[in-house]
Order: structure tokens, then C-alpha cells, then sequence
């Protein structure tokens, strides 16, 4: 199922990915709202590169200056280098205020990316998450992200600084001779053929760069965080060769588009240097005919030097921009998925909850060539207990996915309170249930945080009944620091049905009015099941709940029971009418029973 999901998400992604044009676009949309930093960033450029330029200028007076042996100007040298002193200083002030202004402007772009790319997963379906592996969307928002600043912010301290070069040093030597500039102006188109030639083909490479290092990180994802899996299952050397392989791909990646990169730099000083050796030729004739003076002459070897030098380092800009350009459309694509179904205006907020829910005529599939459930008809009624029952995949965590909307029917109702669940806030509807699943979920934080995520007012006592009625309370007191210990995510030192404990007593203590139980005891010893069963009965009492389970005499007490087989129910009853009959329940009890008695005399 989820590999099917994933196939249709990466077809999608597929068709929709859009061209460097668009998503520069949509950069500078971005940027828009910091464009009073753009503004002084230009501003300061300019003047850092006007007065860069004029210093050759003054050393070209300075030159003339020394005409001869004993005949060297000393108060014209020494007034020339004051102003390039004082020239000097300035420079230094406009690029450390430009530096500040690009790097402020960067990282609030960033910063607004990555929120908006956090907000989005909020509201994504869960359809999206399931498809996509959970590193691959990490690497997106921290890892892409990060390289999207690192271009734009040499971007933005680079190109405009090289730009406003190229531009000043034109000005500037047409100043001074206009043949040796026409000569420079020749060949300088050169190096922007040379440039666009290798930047079409890097832009590619770092987009399939960043789509392999965003599979890596998935793979190691998923690998380090179920690595007690792998080892149990043998799975190193499988997982290590498919690392390997991943690992191989990127390396050719990075391999092909580090090579076009690196040809740029070495491309662009080839003809730099063929500029600079016809300004050298030229400007030589040019002295000897005695229309260009020897210090004009040195000014102009400068310029055309630094004339040259932006195009080598907007070269490398651009090879960094096209890593960042790549990395935005990963991002981009991230922030315009397509948000789960939004809430109609004025939606109701479900309050006063008896626990009265419908579900009419009900389809629903997660991949359309494959039907789940078919005509799914359900009515309960306040404080009943149903259980769901059936094989593997018949649909029963399915059925929870919809009533908790995380995913959305097809076809087909499903109302609480008479109200029909997309016609309320999924905030009221998902605060109606309290959920006790299989797989237990853990933040980072304390015991205590952990406890009361349902009701973060709760008080001390309230907090240490619900740890009581769990059963887990000995054991929290026996931790180092009690309700204030640290854990992890992944619990830490925690047992598998420590933390399932931990989860139940988050439900003790939110008590709310309809509750969900898939499998709520599925990693607890025996004896303290027992007790956790009377305290969900005690729970229970009065409240509406669905009950998922596998092993059938935990649900012998339900009002009703559901069996399910291929996304339908075959049965309904109690559990005395639904042995009664004879049919498919009765058949999955004896199984079970006779399973467990065997066990037994084989263990006797």
C-alpha cells in the first residue's frame, strides 16, 4: 500500500516540476518584502566599486608623478595617497554595511521559507507524509534550505558587486582611451558564451544532486531510527548495499556536476587573460605613439584586470546559484503541494458530545485502482462499545483514519452529533476522541510534558491519578527525576509497554467524551492488562468508544462488534449472537482458541 502511494506521489512530483525561470520567480517574490535591504545593498555596491575604481585612476597619477630620476613629485605623490587612503577606509565601511544588509535580507528569506514550509506540513494530508519518506521531507526544509542561503547569500554579496564592476571599469576606461576599449568590449562576450554554455547544463546536475541527497537522508532516516529492526531481521548488509548504491548515484552526481562547475573558473580566466594581453599590446603601441601617457597605461592594465576578474567570480556565482536555484524548487514544490481539504466558513465547533456517531454509504480507497471500503454503514449510539474485528488489511485502522478525518471519504457521510464531519473544525472533532494506539508516540521533553500534552493545565494531582489508574505511576518514582526525568523521542531507556503506558495515561488523563483503542494493550504484560482493563472500563463507562484488536477476548464485553473482511462488514452483534450464528467471527474465536491451547500443551 504505502509504496503504491509513494509511485503515484513521485508521478505527480513528476509532472509538476517547474523550470529555473519560475522558480527564480518565485525567489524573488520572496524578496520583495526586504527589498529596502536590495536597495542599500545596490547603493553601498556602487559606491564600494566606484571608489575601488577610482584608486588605479589616482595610482595613474601617481605614476606620472615620478617623471625621472630627480624629478619625481613628492607633494602630488603624497596628496594622491591620502585620497586612496581616505578611498580606501570608505570602501571598507560600504562592503561591511553591504555584508550586514545581504546578510539580513538572506536569512529572513530563509527564515520565512522554513516557516512556511513548517506550516505547510501542518496542513498537508496525511496521504502526502505516507507518501514521501519522513528524511526526504527533513532534508527538504534543514538541508535544502541551507544551500538555498549559501547561493543566495554569495549571490547577493557577489553579483552585485561583480556588475557594478564591469559596469565602472567600462566607464571608466572609456575615460581614458576609447580604442583599448572597443578592444576589451570584443572579447568579453566570450566569457558570458562560456559561462551560460556550462550554467544550462550544472542546473540539472544540482537538481538531481539534491533529489538523491534528499533519498539518502530518508534512507538513513528510517535506518537509524529503526535500527533494532534491522539488526533483528539481518538486514545490515541489504540495507548497506542499498546505501552503497544511493551513495554511488550521488557520488556520480556531484562527480558530473562538480566537474562542469569547476571548468568554469579555469574557462573564463583563459579569456580574461586573452583581454588582458590585447590591452597590454594595444596600450603599448598606444604609449609609444605617445597617445596614451605610461600611467594612463598602468590604470588601464588595472581596469581590464579587474574588468575581467567579476566575470571569473559571477561564474562561480552562478555555478553556487544554480545548487541554490535547485534546492528552492525542492523546497518550493514542498510549499505548494496541495494542502489537505480546507474547512468550509463558518464550520461548527463540536461541543457537548454525547458520543451519537453515523457513517452512509461510505467508499473510500487510498490509491483509486485499489478499492478499501465499499458501502460502509455504521450507526452508534452514546456510551455503546464497538469493537472492529477482521484479517489483516479487511480496513479497521481505515475506519479510525476516517472518523478521526485524517483522511477524507470518497463518497459517503460520516456525522457526529447528527453534524457531518467535514461540516466541523477537525480541532473539535479530533478533541472529542482520545486515542490509545499500537504504535506509541513520544516527544522530547519530560515525563510530565508527555503526560499532560492533552491538557497542559492540569494539575500535579491530576496528573499523578491518571500515572494511578495507568499503572505507571511506582514506576515514574522510581525514575532519577520522577515526572520531571528526561526522555527522547524514541523513549529512551523506556520499555516497549512503559511507553504504552505512558500514552494510556495521557487518555486517563483528558477523559474525553468518545475514545479510540487500536490495540491500546497489545505491549503489556498479562497481569497489568488486567488492571489496565478495569481502568478502561472504569473509562469507558458512559463514553462512546471503538475498540480495534486482534485478540478477540479482549472485546467479549462490546455492545457491538464488527466484523470486517475486504473493506465490509460481513457481521454484526454481541459476541454470544455472533458465535451463535456460526459464521466468519466464529470461525477467527476457535482459531484463536485453539492456537492458544495448543500453545499451552506444547509448552506443558
Amino acid at each position: 500500500m504505502a509504496d503504491s502511494k509513494k509511485t503515484v506521489h513521485q508521478v505527480s512530483d513528476e509532472k509538476r516540476k517547474p523550470g529555473q525561470g519560475e522558480t527564480l520567480k518565485k525567489v524573488f517574490r520572496h524578496l520583495g518584502k526586504y527589498r529596502i535591504f536590495v536597495v542599500f545593498s545596490i547603493l553601498l555596491a556602487t559606491i564600494s566599486v566606484a571608489l575601488t575604481l577610482y584608486v588605479p585612476k589616482l595610482t595613474g597619477y601617481a605614476v606620472d608623478y615620478i617623471i625621472a630620476a630627480g624629478k619625481v613629485d613628492f607633494p602630488g605623490v603624497f596628496r594622491v595617497m591620502i585620497q586612496i587612503g581616505v578611498c580606501t577606509l570608505i570602501t571598507a565601511l560600504a562592503q561591511w554595511l553591504m555584508n550586514v544588509c545581504n546578510n539580513k535580507m538572506t536569512y529572513q528569506v530563509v527564515q520565512d521559507i522554513r516557516n512556511e514550509a513548517f506550516r505547510k506540513i501542518e496542513i498537508l494530508p496525511l496521504k502526502y507524509i505516507d507518501g514521501h519518506p519522513y528524511g526526504e521531507v527533513v532534508s527538504r526544509v534543514i538541508a535544502d534550505v541551507d544551500q538555498f542561503a549559501d547561493g543566495l547569500l554569495m549571490g547577493f554579496t557577489q553579483l552585485f558587486t561583480g556588475v557594478a564592476t564591469i559596469v565602472g571599469t567600462f566607464c571608466f576606461m572609456l575615460s581614458v582611451n576609447v580604442t583599448i576599449t572597443f578592444v576589451v568590449v570584443l572579447i568579453t562576450p566570450v566569457s558570458f558564451l562560456v559561462a551560460n554554455f556550462i550554467a544550462k547544463r550544472t542546473f540539472s546536475m544540482f537538481r538531481l544532486q539534491s533529489e538523491i541527497r534528499g533519498e539518502q537522508t530518508g534512507l538513513i532516516d528510517e535506518m537509524v531510527g529503526n535500527q533494532k529492526v534491522v539488526q533483528a531481521f539481518g538486514r545490515g548488509k541489504d540495507v548497506t548495499e542499498q546505501f552503497d548504491e544511493i551513495n554511488e548515484r550521488l557520488g556520480k552526481a556531484y562527480l558530473k556536476a562538480i566537474f562542469f562547475s569547476s571548468i568554469t573558473n579555469p574557462s573564463t580566466r583563459f579569456v580574461n587573460s586573452l583581454v588582458y594581453t590585447g590591452v597590454g599590446i594595444t596600450g603599448a603601441f598606444a604609449v609609444v605613439r605617445g597617445s596614451l601617457s605610461v600611467g594612463q597605461l598602468s590604470s588601464f592594465l588595472s581596469y581590464a584586470n579587474q574588468y575581467t576578474k567579476p566575470f571569473n567570480e559571477i561564474s562561480g556565482v552562478v555555478t553556487e546559484f544554480q545548487n541554490a536555484v535547485a534546492c528552492a524548487q525542492r523546497i518550493f514544490d514542498l510549499i505548494e503541494e496541495e494542502p489537505q481539504t480546507p474547512e468550509p466558513e463558518g464550520a461548527a465547533e463540536l461541543k457537548d458530545i454525547a458520543g451519537y456517531v453515523k457513517a452512509e454509504h461510505v467508499d473510500f480507497s487510498y490509491v483509486e485502482e485499489q478499492e478499501l471500503i465499499r458501502d460502509f454503514n455504521l450507526t452508534v449510539k452514546p456510551g455503546q462499545r464497538i469493537a472492529i474485528v477482521g484479517p489483516t488489511g479487511c480496513g479497521k485502522t481505515t475506519i479510525i483514519n476516517l472518523l478521526m478525518r485524517f483522511y477524507d471519504v470518497n463518497s459517503g457521510v460520516i456525522s457526529v452529533e447528527g453534524i457531518d464531519i467535514r461540516e466541523m473544525t477537525r480541532k473539535s472533532l479530533r478533541a472529542g476522541y482520545g486515542m490509545v494506539l499500537q504504535d506509541t508516540w513520544l516527544k522530547t521533553g519530560t515525563i510530565r510534558d508527555n503526560i499532560i500534552m492533552g491538557r497542559p493545565d492540569a494539575t500535579e494531582e491530576e496528573i499523578i491519578e491518571a500515572a494511578k489508574a495507568s499503572h505507571i505511576h511506582s514506576f515514574i518514582r522510581r525514575l532519577p527525576n520522577g515526572y520531571d526525568t528526561w526522555i527522547t523521542e524514541d523513549g529512551g531507556g523506556l520499555s516497549q509497554g512503559q511507553k504504552q503506558l505512558l500514552c494510556i495515561a495521557r487518555v486517563m488523563l483528558c477523559r474525553p467524551p468518545m475514545l479510540i483503542l487500536d490495540e491500546a494493550t497489545s505491549s503489556i504484560d498479562t497481569r497489568t492488562e488486567m488492571k489496565i482493563q478495569d481502568a478502561f472500563a472504569a473509562l469507558m463507562e458512559g463514553r462512546t468508544t471503538f475498540i480495534v484488536a486482534h485478540r478477540l477476548s479482549t472485546i467479549r464485553e462490546a455492545d457491538v462488534i464488527l466484523v470486517m473482511k475486504d473493506g465490509q462488514i460481513i457481521e454484526q452483534g454481541n459476541h454470544e449472537s455472533l458465535l451463535a450464528e456460526g459464521g466468519f467471527y466464529k470461525h477467527l474465536y476457535e482459531s484463536q482458541f485453539e492456537h492458544r491451547t495448543g500453545e499451552a500443551r506444547v509448552s506443558g
